[in-house]
This record gives structure tokens, C-alpha cells and sequence, in this order.
């Protein structure tokens, strides 16, 4: 579908009304009301705490409706596709079905990877191999990757969303690239190293990523509404749409995306979630329930990124707040849909939320995002900076 649009519709108050389940927490409405107001199209906000649930939304399903976003709908979580990969190999790492130490080249040879690098380097992000969705080198050189919904490659990511990559395919472009840095040695996030965990959770279990990935978290868990799309371009209703702004022969246009094929992010952020599940599946992990001791504790063990209060472990940021304590996070962002997942370490306090916008190659929206999710985490916990959506 495609409408000509100058500029999003401000909703009415009564579609910033809370659709909500659970007590009355008018903070909590004051502030999707917000995220709205400053320029997003809708917001569904799920948050558990010691006061028990609250979920609610705001704003609009889709352009030029007048309904708000379903409370319990579907969206795409992007980079949050992260942390149930992680939890997933760290699943396969308590079955013996390989090692954190073991180096990847062991279980992939045919794609030649450094024999430095090692299953934990992926998923920690300190392999240094080039992010296949391209890089950004510390003098502002740009080396591009597939294309990207951004930039000068906007136009032709959206003409090209329907095409479907293979994982190999993906691996093989960024493995032709030089490395950003020799393995272990520094941190760069890249969507290569979880491509790559798929193909080894593939070659190492002889089965598919997606079969696995039910089999050991979605259904011990009962994850009924996430969903590992591999190239289906479709999303399971209810959901809020996600759109797309260009301009053509200088008039300004808007593109429905909510259905894409996501190959091109595969593994690190194709995945399709609900707050329900999001929340159901940090607090599990979190708490306990999901994975054995050692192993949850390598996975929050914080290793310096060098962003500031913002270290990483294994699939999750670990976030120092404002007042010192630590929040175990990982937020998504992919074309019109923005995920955040947010707990305490124990799994006892979660925020778990879906931002729908109209995007576009400039990224207008990116520092909103981020000031908005700040407000957002500070409300809920008491202090804490945004983990970033990647």
C-alpha cells in the first residue's frame, strides 16, 4: 500500500487513551500519551512489578485509522532476535552440544572463519568480523553491506524487501571484508556473529534453527505468540503497521512495510514477538527458569563496549543506572518497528514495549527514540539509560 503523506496525523485524545490491562497507573499512561506526542505513530507498553501488571497503548494501529495499537498484538523485535539466539546457544552449550571456548572454525570450516574466534566471541560480540548490514570505521569511513533501509541505499532497500538472502550468503560477504580487529581484542556489534551462530546451532544439533528454537525456549516457555518467520513476509494478526517515507519527483510518499521479507537480518533481528512473550521470556531468563546458574551468569557478565553505564554479555546489554544498579536489556529496531526489553537481574521488574513510526533513510526518529526510552526506563526503574536499538 502506498498514500501520499506531507506528515504523519496527530491523533485525537481519544485515541491516546489507555487501552489497558491491570490497576490505574496514570504515570504510566502519561508517558505512552508522550512517546506519541513526540512524534511516533504508536506505542504498546507492557510493564510487571511489585504493584503486579499494567499494559496499554496509545496513539494508532495504522495510518489513517482510528483504532490504537492492540495491547497483546504482534510486531517485529529486531535486534532483540539477539537474546533468544543467545539463550538458545547457551541451551545447546548445557546439552554438550558444543562449547562457549570452541572455536568456530572447528564446527564451520568451509566458510573459513579465523580459528581465533570462538563460539563466546560471537556472542559477545568481540569476533571483529565485519557486520554484513556495513560499517562505520572510527574516521567516519563508510564500507557498506546489503542494503539498508538508510542513507543513500533507502530507496533501493525498499524497492529490494521481498528478496530473500540466505545465511550463508551473508556470512561469505562479510568474511570477504577485513576484520575490524584482530579476535578478542575489541568490541564491535555485528549482525555476522549471530548469522554465523545459526549456521553452527544448525550444523551442531542437524537440525533447523527454527526447529530448535521452538524445541528448547518458545514452547518450554509457552511463547505461542513469537514466531521465527525465516522469509515469510507475513505477520500474524493482530498487529500495528509500520511505514516507510520517500520522496518522489519532490513529492513526499509513504509506504506500508509491516510485511517484509527479514532474511536480511537473519537470526539478529527477523524475529516476531508480543510485550506479553517479551515479558514472559526476560523474566524466565533472568530468573532462573531457563538456563543453569553458571551459564545465566556468563550470559550478565558485563564486558566493556565502551559505551558509557552500557556493557554486554552474552546476547544482553547490562545497563548501570543512574543510581548504580543494573538492568539486563536488549532493544530492536527494524523499519517502522522499534522493540525494548528491559529487567532487573532477578527477572522480578520487566518493561517490555512496541514503538511503530514511519521511518525513512534519514533516520528522523533515531534521538527522539532515544530520549523518549530513557524517560521511559527511568520512570519504571528508578534511573537507566536506553539500551541502544540495533
Amino acid at each position: 500500500m502506498s498514500v501520499t503523506s506531507t506528515d504523519q496525523p496527530t491523533p485525537d485524545r481519544g485515541s491516546l487513551r489507555e487501552a489497558a490491562a491491570g490497576q490505574d497507573r496514570p504515570e504510566l499512561r502519561k508517558s505512552i500519551e508522550e512517546i506519541v506526542e513526540a512524534g511516533f505513530l504508536g506505542v504498546t507498553l507492557r510493564v510487571h512489578d511489585e504493584r503486579g501488571e499494567w499494559a496499554g497503548s496509545a496513539g494508532l494501529r495504522e495510518l489513517g485509522g482510528t483504532e490504537r495499537p492492540p495491547v497483546d498484538g504482534h510486531f517485529r523485535i529486531g535486534s532483540n532476535t539477539k537474546t533468544f539466539t543467545a539463550a538458545l546457544a547457551l541451551r545447546l552449550v548445557a546439552e554438550g552440544a558444543f562449547g562457549l571456548d570452541d572455536p568456530v572454525a572447528d564446527h564451520l570450516p568451509e566458510f573459513g572463519p579465523d580459528r581465533r574466534i570462538t563460539v563466546r566471541m560471537l556472542l559477545r560480540h568481540t569476533s571483529g568480523v565485519f557486520n554484513f548490514t556495513g560499517e562505520v570505521g572510527e574516521d567516519g569511513t563508510v564500507v557498506p553491506g546489503i542494503g539498508l533501509p538508510y542513507g543513500e541505499g533507502g530507496e533501493a532497500w525498499l524497492d529490494d524487501r521481498f528478496r530473500t538472502y540466505r545465511p550463508e550468503e551473508l556470512v561469505e560477504l562479510a568474511l570477504s571484508k577485513p576484520a575490524r580487529f584482530e579476535p578478542g581484542t575489541g568490541w564491535s556489534y555485528s549482525n555476522t556473529n549471530y548469522v554465523l551462530l545459526r549456521l553452527l546451532i544448525e550444523k551442531a544439533t542437524g537440525r533447523p534453527f527454527a526447529a530448535e528454537m521452538r524445541r528448547l525456549v518458545l514452547e518450554p516457555l509457552g511463547l505461542s505468540g513469537t514466531v521465527v518467520p525465516e522469509t515469510s513476509p507475513e505477520i500474524p494478526e493482530p498487529y500495528a503497521h509500520a511505514y516507510y517515507r520517500y520522496e518522489e519527483a519532490g513529492e513526499q510518499r509513504t509506504v506500508d512495510i509491516s510485511r517484509q521479507n527479514p532474511s536480511w537480518v537473519s537470526t539478529g533481528g527477523d524475529m516476531i514477538s508480543t510485550t506479553r512473550d517479551l515479558h514472559t521470556f526476560i523474566s524466565a531468563l533472568t530468573g532462573g527458569r531457563l538456563l543453569p546458574a553458571p551459564l545465566l551468569a556468563e550470559m550478565c557478565a558485563p564486558h566493556p563496549t565502551g559505551i558509557p553505564n552500557m556493557d554486554y554479555g552474552l546476547g544482553v546489554f547490562v545497563v548501570t543506572t543512574d543510581d548504580g544498579g543494573t538492568i539486563i536489556s536488549h532493544n530492536g529496531g527494524i523499519s517502522g518497528y522499534a522493540a525494548l526489553m528491559y529487567s532487573t537481574p532477578d527477572g522480578g521488574r520487566t518493561l517490555t514495549a512496541s514503538l511503530t513510526y514511519v521511518d525513512d533513510a534519514a533516520m528522523t526518529l533515531a534521538g527522539t527514540f532515544q530520549q523518549v526510552t530513557k524517560q521511559l526506563v527511568e520512570k519504571v526503574f528508578g534511573g537507566g539509560q536506553a539500551a541502544p536499538a540495533s
